[in-house]
């Protein structure tokens, strides 16, 4: 990256907010960027793309690059995106293929088996479907995850056991989404990792989430307090190696770029398994993101700087 890049000069839309169901999210990931944005120097500019009039300043007026704190449909799915492909706006992060690619977890899943990356079995099932319990159990075991095939924050996100529980909780996920994967319920040690980067790709240190609540929920996500980081995780180096590898395969897999971070799940046994990967991770005071980079020694207005320079290529 350029040594001589000044923020100074360089004209920053940040977008937050939208229409998805992680609005209220995106609106605070958008409040923490801005204000580390300004404190490294941008000129930054808060806009709304719920609001048609904020999307026609993009249009009119002379921004340098998007800085995208969207969450959700509509804003981390390729839509927002494919629009500032349309007019010319650099944006951070993945393009329109890859950011609705990784939104999509069911097509996720075919990638990372591709790429030898170990995911829990699933089966998806989209609205008007009808759903086998028994042979859902039969491939999956009684103990399984059911989750809305295109929402993020765990929304819709039920840990179930049983034939009934998992026909009630596919019918109360398919009020979220119209498609809905049910997952193996794999128990062990919830590890999450951020990969940044262009050409060269760095692997942040591995936080282990310790959520106060049976799984990492929306609550665990984003209350204060609501779980706990331990950042680096403290695994061997041999595990930490493992896993930081299968993230950068995971971000290459799905075509990402700038920065993704991946979600996995440590068996006892040393057992890693890819969850999902999110193109456009939270920047909330409560997120994983900026937290890994104080760990690698990174300060959160450098991490957004660097995320802007591999947005504009210098």
């Amino acid at each position: 990256m350029s040594e001589c890049f000044d923020p100074r000069e360089c004209r920053v839309a940040l977008l937050a907010g939208g229409k998805s169901g992680e609005r209220e999210i995106s609106l605070a990931s958008g409040e923490g960027a801005s204000q580390a944005l300004k404190e490294a120097g941008f000129n930054v500019t808060v806009l709304d793309p719920a609001e048609k009039e904020d999307l026609k300043r993009l249009i009119d007026e002379p921004f340098d690059v998007a800085f995208l704190c969207l969450h959700g449909k509509l804003g981390e799915d390729g839509t927002v995106q494919g629009f500032l492909e349309v007019i010319g706006l650099p944006y951070i992060g993945s393009g329109v293929w890859s950011s609705a690619l990784a939104m999509d977890k069911a097509k996720a899943k075919l990638y990372y088996q591709q790429h030898d990356i170990p995911t829990p079995p699933s089966v998806a099932v989209r609205a008007g479907d009808s759903v086998d319990a028994h042979r859902v159990i039969a491939l999956l075991g009684d103990h399984c995850v059911v989750k809305p095939g295109t929402e993020g924050s765990a929304l819709g996100v039920f840990i179930v056991e049983g034939e009934q529980a998992i026909l009630d909780a596919v019918e109360k996920a398919l009020e979220i989404d119209d498609e809905v994967l049910i997952e193996r319920y794999i128990k062990g040690t919830e590890l999450t990792v951020a990969v940044i980067g262009g050409n060269d790709l760095q692997a942040l240190p591995i936080i282990e989430i310790v959520p106060k609540s049976d799984f990492y929920d929306f609550e665990s996500k984003y209350a204060p307090g609501g779980s706990q980081h331990i950042c680096p995780a403290p695994l061997s180096d041999e595990t930490t190696n493992m896993v930081q590898e299968l993230a950068i395969k995971a971000h290459k897999a799905l075509g990402c770029d700038g920065v993704s971070r991946s979600d996995f799940i440590l068996e006892e046994d040393g057992s890693c398994w890819i969850l999902e990967t999110n193109t456009i991770p939270g920047m909330t005071g409560t997120s994983l993101l900026p937290d890994a980079g104080r760990a690698a020694g990174i300060s959160f207005p450098d991490l957004c700087t660097k995320l802007v320079q591999y947005a504009l290529r210098v």
